[in-house]
């Protein structure tokens, strides 16, 4: 009788790792960024039906990176959970600290297990307070574990590079509009370096906006509304243009025309 192959706890946990990365690096990079009215998610999306981005409750976003049913089931697991604590006790019950503690559970579980292979999977769980410094943004590897982000957040194939480009350039306060542009930025850097063009319907645009009267505060971007986010920096710099030039040549007639009166 052969002796069963033996493998240590610890290369069996690495082995299962080493899987999941690889699965979740197949899938296209998204970030999630902090800006003065709330929180956008920006992510590279051909697909229309196809969310990466989704609402999970009032003040609450989900987003994902890796195998589309596999994070697809725990976006639907999360909308469950967030309407039956909502229902059961009150809305201010549901906490993205909450779902991400639930998901962290389950993805823990099943990473755990033997007798199923993990997730290929990298969530983000975010939710928008009354100002800044309430805002969480929460990230969930594959293997279960919670990172509290502040700022910026990237997951997906490219996302350390982009986290870095990210913590170098994001700050504190600044528009959507500035975000969502720097967003772009980051995800259209390739791995050498190089940076390539990512047209707007490419692009899935969501946020949470505390400025919103209602009490859901999620919302899509797109078409033309995200045309005009993605070039109102340089319409606005083309304005200053214009304004300047007309200061200018209206110093320079002032001028002439006190000449001629001397």
């Amino acid at each position: 009788m052969s002796t069963p192959f033996y493998v240590s706890p610890q290369q069996a946990m690495a082995d299962r790792a080493e899987y999941a990365r690889k699965g979740i690096a197949r899938g296209r990079s998204l970030v999630v960024l902090q800006y003065a009215d709330g929180i956008v998610f920006v992510g590279e999306n051909p697909s229309r039906a196809l969310h990466k981005f989704s609402e999970i409750y009032d003040r609450i976003g989900f987003a994902a990176a890796g195998k589309y049913n596999e994070y697809e089931n725990l976006r639907i697991g999360g909308v469950r959970y967030a309407d039956l604590r909502g229902y059961t006790y009150d809305r201010d019950d549901v906490t993205a600290r909450g779902l991400a503690n639930v998901y962290a559970q389950t993805l823990g579980t099943i990473f755990s297990s033997a007798g199923e292979k993990p997730y290929e999977v990298e969530l983000v769980v975010a939710e928008v307070g009354e100002s800044a410094e309430g805002d969480q943004i929460y990230r969930l590897p594959h293997d279960g574990s919670i990172v509290d982000e502040h700022g910026s957040v990237a997951v997906g194939g490219n996302a350390e590079q982009i986290s870095t480009f990210l913590d170098q350039r994001h700050q504190d306060g600044m528009t959507l509009s500035e975000a969502l542009k720097l967003a772009v930025q980051a995800l259209s850097r390739d791995t050498n370096g190089s940076e390539r063009e990512i047209p707007a319907e490419r692009l899935e645009v969501a946020v949470l906006d505390r400025t919103r009267p209602q009490q859901r505060k999620f919302k899509r971007i797109a078409g033309r509304q995200l045309e005009r986010l993605l070039t109102a920096e340089g319409a606005a710099e083309v304005s200053k243009a214009a304004s300047e030039a007309v200061s200018d040549d209206t110093s320079s007639d002032s001028d002439s025309d006190g000449g001629s009166e001397a």
